[in-house]
């Protein structure tokens, strides 16, 4: 037998084998860096890109361009802290770790749970009433435009159109069935968005890039966050990989690098395509001026405003369900019961998908503020400072045991000081801004 010495153990890329039984004997199921990359990709492109232009015409191209590469390092060094974090502890428990809150459960204890739970519970909520929202408003034009009907339909016949369409194709749907449509609706997002850079190129205003405003950014900050947030899907990146570091971070950085470059496109072409003078005229007040909406009416061109609503429509469907998805895993995992029968399956339904329903009817102009709130409380805590928190208490715990710890950010506590300042201050001038 071969001595594992322990030089041969730093230099070990696989924390362990992802076996599968087939028949009579195992078999090495390892994962992609390319499949990795692509769930990380996946997670991040979703509805919150739609809220983009809202928040940063203020500012101007350059200016929120700026913003989106620093908030993308933000996001991108706490979520290499929950990968050193899920790393280090499947290193010490010896068991892969399957979500997000299992692995602060183990890192933080109760407490810490229960508080990522409640933050996971409100950013998967807000934005669902989000989703219903905007994705009914979209429809109901849609279909309006279609009819003929100008307007005649109440705003809230969307948002219900929208929610028993969809919700009843994952109620009644099988889940193949409901992975094909998915699928299908991201092919169609992803050839609407590349239509849409296509065509808006040739709408874009010179005029618009000279308009700065630096002080206008700080509004903008909860909405990237929201936008470039993955840091749920990490520890199953961790476990894909089977512990290889190199691998982990590879496809956390490039995951996450190429909706950032999508980002900066769709900002600079959507904020280029409006009209300068609409920009000059913005009320100062409350009230967030959509820059899409101005595109989706044909202030740019018809067939711009055709794709900018199929793409916001089907962005907004897949990130629906996936954000349902998530709702039914944590009731699953916290009831430790099955919801197969459909007497146990409608209730569970109902739970995830009616209260969102009920607050968008009570106010259908929330999809900036649902979005605005989930990047400042929900995301702050869950891709701010918990992952802080986490690196921060196991690295104590493990200082003196280099040889099962491994830091994927460098810095030491300043840097998880910095993070955790960051997320508060984001906190602090939105709870300042309501009084």
């Amino acid at each position: 037998m071969k001595t594992v010495l322990k030089s041969d153990y730093l230099r070990t890329t696989r924390l362990f084998s992802n076996l599968e039984l087939d028949g009579n004997k195992f078999s090495h199921k390892p994962g992609s860096v390319l499949g990795s990359t692509a769930l990380v990709a996946g997670t991040t492109i979703g509805a919150g890109i739609l809220a983009l232009p809202a928040f940063t015409l203020p500012s101007g191209v350059v200016p929120s361009t700026v913003l989106l590469v620093a908030v993308w390092l933000y996001a991108l060094v706490s979520g290499l802290l929950i990968a050193e974090v899920t790393l280090n502890s499947m290193r010490c428990v010896g068991r892969p770790s399957s979500s997000l809150l299992t692995t602060v459960e183990e890192t933080l204890g109760f407490v810490g749970a229960r508080i990522a739970s409640i933050a996971y519970l409100f950013l998967h909520y807000t934005l669902l009433v989000a989703y219903v929202t905007q994705g009914g408003e979209i429809l109901l034009t849609a279909v309006s435009n279609m009819l003929g009907l100008q307007k005649i339909l109440p705003a809230w016949v969307g948002t219900m159109a929208f929610t028993l369409l969809f919700g009843g194709i994952m109620y009644f749907g099988r889940e193949k069935l409901i992975e094909k449509l998915n699928s299908a609706f991201v092919t169609i997002v992803i050839a609407s968005f590349l239509g849409l850079l296509l065509l808006g190129i040739t709408h874009i205003s010179p005029a618009q890039f000279l308009i700065q405003d630096w002080n206008a950014l700080p509004s903008a900050v909860s909405v990237m966050f929201v936008a470039l947030f993955y840091h749920n899907v990490i520890p199953v990146v961790v476990t894909q990989l089977e512990g290889d570091a190199h691998k982990i971070r590879q496809s956390i950085v490039i995951g996450s690098a190429i909706p950032l470059i999508m980002f900066l496109a769709w900002n600079a072409v959507i904020l280029g395509s409006v009209n300068p003078d609409i920009v000059r005229d913005l009320p100062s007040g409350p009230t967030v001026f959509d820059p899409l909406q101005i595109l989706r009416n044909g202030g740019a061109g018809e067939w711009l405003g055709v794709l900018v609503s199929i793409f916001s429509e089907f962005a907004i469907a897949t990130s629906f369900i996936g954000f349902v998805y998530g709702l039914l895993d944590f009731f699953k995992d916290a009831s430790n019961a099955a919801f197969d029968e459909p007497s146990r399956r409608l209730p569970l339904y109902g739970l995830i998908l009616l209260p969102p329903v009920g607050l968008s009817a009570l106010n259908l102009n929330i999809f900036f503020t649902a979005l605005d709130y989930a990047g400042t409380f929900s995301i702050s805590v869950l891709g701010g400072i918990i992952p802080a928190l986490m690196a921060w208490k196991q690295r104590d715990r493990l200082k003196y045991f280099h040889n099962t710890h491994q830091t994927l950010v460098p810095g030491n506590k300043v840097t998880l000081s910095i993070v955790i300042c960051v997320a508060l201050a984001v906190m602090l001038r939105q709870v300042l801004s309501i009084y």
